[in-house]
């Protein structure tokens, strides 16, 4: 089977040229194409699909009328990474998750960045996701975020850009997993013939993080999942499942003696590392939200007094604020003197007067994000905005400019994807996980 002749031009495409000829690491991959018969791929792409029904694989779409589950989505072409190429993605990632520990551990303490003038203290101080509860406690290594998800995208210049960081329950990685495990199973003869970097051992890496993140030897470790109605719940289950460990919802602990238990057919099981699935406004309804049937009653106060780690860690929102973002690269450079290695996309503050004129006189063709927002939710694409959006966005920043941050459009790069009718680009972006278990420490004087 032939790929279409050229891929327009206007974006990055991952595997063509803009001549239509293959980049040099999609050769044999290339090749393997050349060869292949649509219908077959047509076939194994149903049977991933029968396969990943089968097994439960989906994921709910909240706000979607047209049905809540979904299954996940399969392609038979790879974003095919060189290994030189991921080296520098995973350097710049380290760099980064580093910082932003740093950061967190700094706001919740001496607060040397905030005196410094660098990020401004009222971005922190009155953020909705900074946890006064959190100030001058002490963890464990000072790690904050010990599972990272950095979404990054491709521009037309071929160049790498952080879209956003997410330290809060960052999702996602089973799907990944799965969908590398079907590829395989459909096309063994392409792993036979190149050197793929293998991703089936993240689950025993996140157990090893886990239990590296607790001082005690040994440590009893749970995924604490809001429940089987949530989004990422298959993805709670298979980690535990794949991990080897309890998959418990909040009437499975209590709070006894300063500690944390679990109800177990053989009584109560001291729980030392709660890998949590839950967001921090409904761990604990004794110090949150009050109302809130997913959290533990007592669960801050022993997490205060040490007895217990929570990966991630309360508070760690405030550092994946859109309203922090664009401070990240001064970040790197305060705590780890060091230049960034990844770019964030150029970025308005719509609070700044200047910047939201510009943003006003140019939304059309911007990106505009609420600061507390995630997963997509109060977003304005200017280029695909009706004249009706446009205009009550531009009411909105003008009520609340503090609210809102804006972006240029990027050209986010493609690949090509089987769909009815052959070949056709797709755009797409990446989120590679970081785990982080142990970091350098760094020093800053007052």
């Amino acid at each position: 089977m032939k790929a279409r002749d050229q891929i327009a031009s206007t974006f990055y495409d991952e595997m063509l040229q803009s001549d239509g000829q293959h980049r040099a690491h999609y050769q044999h991959y290339w090749e393997w194409l050349q060869q292949a018969d649509k219908e077959a791929v047509a076939r194994k792409r149903e049977e991933a699909e029968l396969l990943f029904h089968r097994v439960g694989i989906t994921f709910n779409v909240y706000g979607d009328d047209g049905g809540a589950e979904r299954l996940i989505p399969f392609d038979s072409v790879p974003r095919i990474i060189p290994a030189s190429e991921w080296a520098m993605l995973e350097r710049g990632i380290r760099q980064r998750v580093q910082a932003l520990n740093a950061f967190l551990h700094d706001i919740y303490h001496q607060q040397y960045i905030l005196k410094a003038g660098i990020v401004p203290a009222e971005q922190v101080l009155v953020n909705d996701q900074y946890q006064p509860c959190m100030q001058d406690v002490d963890l464990h290594r000072q790690i904050y975020a010990h599972i990272t998800g950095v979404d990054m995208v491709r521009n037309s210049d071929g160049d790498y850009y952080v879209l956003e960081d997410n330290l809060r329950t960052p999702s996602g990685v089973s799907y990944m997993l799965e969908n590398r495990k079907m590829m395989m199973r459909l096309y063994p003869e392409l792993f036979a013939a190149q050197h793929i970097a293998p991703v089936e051992r993240y689950p025993s890496h996140l157990l090893q993080t886990l239990r590296e993140s607790s001082p005690v030897n040994d440590p009893v470790v749970v995924v604490l999942t809001p429940g089987r109605f949530n989004s990422a719940y298959f993805e709670h289950s298979f980690l535990a499942q794949q991990m080897g460990v309890e998959l418990v919802e909040s009437a499975d602990l209590f709070v006894k003696d300063g500690a944390v238990l679990m109800r177990t057919t053989a009584g109560p099981c001291k729980v030392d590392v709660i890998y949590r699935r839950v967001d921090d406004a409904f761990l604990d309804p004794l110090a949150f939200r009050p109302d809130s049937m997913l959290g533990v009653p007592g669960l801050l106060s022993v997490y205060r007094s040490g007895n217990v780690v929570l990966a991630n860690a309360i508070g760690t929102g405030v550092a994946d604020d859109k309203s922090i973002y664009p401070y990240v690269p001064e970040m790197i450079r305060y705590y780890l003197d060091e230049d960034p290695i990844l770019n964030n996309v150029p970025t308005w503050q719509c609070r700044k007067p200047q910047d939201l004129s510009y943003v006003l006189a140019n939304l059309a063709q911007m990106v505009v994000k609420e600061v507390h927002g995630a997963g997509g939710y109060g977003m304005l694409i200017g280029p695909v905005a009706s004249q009706q959006q446009l205009s009550e966005f531009r009411e909105r920043l003008l009520a609340r400019p503090d609210n809102y941050i804006a972006q240029d459009t990027l050209s986010l790069s493609t690949c090509p994807t089987f769909i009815d009718n052959g070949l056709a680009p797709r755009h797409i972006d990446l989120r590679p996980f970081a785990l982080t278990a142990r970091i350098s420490g760094w020093c800053r004087a007052a």
